[in-house]
Order: structure tokens, then C-alpha cells, then sequence
């Protein structure tokens, strides 16, 4: 009997990504990952909607998506979408363009909006497999709408919260001149410690010892810490970057332009006019887990995508 090949497909406030990978005895054999900017929550946050060209761009990209996990060999699929598609007015639509994707892998299947708590049990799971690290551990994964703490030891999550704060949404919602003006640095700020201040009443950060932080800030971050001329997963998955250099760099980013971040080597275009956003919110937890005694921040390429595959994957084997 073949081994099963699985796609995962995680669609965000700002990019969609594909894992297609074949499920074998010893675990998950890589078989494709891609990543594109596709910017579903443009105007989300204002609007409470979905914009039509938004929904454009997802639809040409799971299309192609599909496509290519087909020519793979993928049997079975799952499509998770989270901060931005949780409360918009035309969710319809978006999971009427993913059933007529999906369907072509598996009929019937469509996208499921999954609750933060789930998004974030799926990013603990995917982020710390294969990571050496002391526990408590937290797992932050920073998005484009929102950002999930996540704090567990040996593979089982302890709490988990999910804040409505991410790269676009604070970036569409404060820092709107370029670069950010110190009046617009401080709205965002605000929001960004009210959000934590909640997060912290229910994901405690006394007696970390590991900070992973997953997902398209934090590897940008990485990369630019680590003087990386070009993007490249292999040198980010598993590096370190002392508190006091990111802390450093993230001020750094949040004075540069749009055009002056675009042109670091390791940065990619779509994440250019965003980052900024992110940055502030990994600064102001860089800050917090400092005065708890944390170091550094461990990055990890491996993410909620992962989590959705490892998932698939317990389903073929076991038959369900």
C-alpha cells in the first residue's frame, strides 16, 4: 500500500500557504511548501468585509494550490482559515470559492474557520516537533489579525489565548504614515498592551523558559538578525536571536520606510508595509519575557501548517 500524501493549506489575514507531504512510519515526508501574499483581511478591520479583489486573489492561488497537491498525489486535504475570516459579513463567499477548490481533492470539503484556541493548539503542536527546548515552553504565532500565545510542556498544551493583534490589522488600525509617526508608534502601542495585558490574565509568562515564535514576522525577523542577504528555511528554522538585538532591530524597522525595508535582502514584498506592525508586537513581548527572565527567541519554520498535516496524516493511518 503507498504511503498517503496529505495537503494542509492554512489561509491568514495576510498570506496562503500550502504543506503537501507524505505520511510515513517515521512521520511527515515534505513533499512541497509554498507561500504567497495574497492580503485576505485588506480592509477588514474598518469594513467588517471581505474586499472582492481580495477574494480574487485567494481564489487564482487555492486554484493553482490544488492543482499542484493533485500532481503530488494528495488524497486527502484540509484548509484552516482564522482571524480574518471569524467575523466578516460575507464569510459565505470565501468558503463558497474554497468548496470549488477543495472539491476537486475531496468532495464535500470546504475551508473550516477554526476558533483561536484550536489555531492555537495547532501552531504548539507544529512548532515545537523536532525542537530541543526547556518547558515551560511558549509558542507565540504572530499573523496578520491576530497572534496566539500558547504555553505548554512536553507537547501538551497548559493555556492558550488569542489576540486580535497582528501585523495588518495594527498596521490598518495606527501606523498609517511612512514611516510611523511617534504619535501613531504610541495608538499602536496601546492596543498592542491592552491585548497582552488580557492575554497575560490567561497565558501566564512567569516560569517560561523557551520562546518560539512561528510564522512570517518572526522569520522575516530572524533572517534580517542573522545578516542573511536572501531568504533561506534552512538557516531560520531552529536559530536563536538574543532579546536585546531583536529588540533592537524591531526599532530599527519601525523608522524605516516601506521602500527602504524592501530593500533588505530577506524581505518579501508583500511583508515590506507590515512588518512594521509586527515588529512592535514582538518588541513590546520581547520586553515582557525579558523581565520573567527569558533570553532569546527561538524561531521555528514549522507552524499551525504543520499542525493541520500532522493531523491528516493520524487520520490516514488510523483510517479515519
Amino acid at each position: 500500500m503507498n504511503a498517503p500524501v496529505v495537503a494542509a493549506i492554512d489561509c491568514g489575514t495576510n498570506s496562503i500557504r500550502l504543506y503537501v507531504a507524505r505520511s510515513t512510519g517515521a512521520g511527515l515526508e515534505e513533499l512541497h511548501r509554498d507561500m504567497r501574499i495574497v492580503r485576505l483581511g485588506q480592509g477588514v478591520d474598518a469594513t467588517g468585509e471581505f474586499a472582492a479583489d481580495a477574494l480574487e486573489r485567494v481564489r487564482v492561488a487555492l486554484d493553482e494550490y490544488v492543482s499542484t497537491a493533485l500532481e503530488l498525489g494528495a488524497t486527502r486535504v484540509r484548509m484552516v482559515a482564522t482571524s480574518a475570516a471569524r467575523d466578516v459579513s460575507n464569510r459565505d463567499a470565501f468558503l463558497a470559492i474554497t468548496a470549488a477548490a477543495l472539491g476537486r481533492i475531496t468532495p464535500g470539503a470546504r475551508a473550516e474557520v477554526i476558533a483561536g484556541t484550536e489555531e492555537a493548539e495547532l501552531s504548539f503542536r507544529g512548532a515545537t516537533v523536532g525542537l530541543a527546548a526547556a518547558d515551560p515552553t511558549l509558542v507565540v504565532d504572530l499573523g496578520g489579525g491576530s497572534t496566539e500565545l500558547v504555553v505548554g510542556s512536553s507537547g501538551s498544551v497548559a493555556h492558550a489565548f488569542s489576540a486580535d493583534i497582528g501585523c495588518v490589522r495594527i498596521t490598518e488600525r495606527a501606523l498609517h504614515s511612512d514611516p510611523p509617526t511617534a504619535a501613531e508608534v504610541a495608538e499602536a502601542t496601546f492596543h498592542i498592551d491592552a491585548a497582552l495585558d488580557e492575554a497575560g490574565s490567561v497565558v501566564p509568562l512567569d516560569g517560561v523558559r523557551t520562546w518560539i515564535g512561528v510564522a512570517g514576522t518572526f522569520t522575516t525577523l530572524a533572517a534580517l538578525a542573522h545578516g542573511l542577504t536572501e531568504y533561506d528555511p534552512a538557516l531560520i528554522h531552529g536559530s536563536r536571536v538574543p532579546l536585546g538585538d531583536l529588540v533592537a532591530l524591531c526599532r530599527r524597522l519601525l523608522r524605516m520606510t516601506s521602500a527602504e525595508r524592501l530593500a533588505l535582502g530577506p524581505m518579501h514584498p508583500g511583508r515590506a508595509d507590515v512588518i512594521g506592525g509586527g515588529a512592535l508586537v514582538a518588541l513590546r513581548l520581547a520586553e515582557r519575557l525579558a523581565a520573567v527572565g527569558v533570553t532569546e527567541l527561538v524561531v521555528s519554520e514549522h507552524d499551525i501548517l504543520d499542525g493541520v498535516a500532522m493531523g491528516l496524516a493520524d487520520g490516514a493511518v488510523s483510517g479515519n
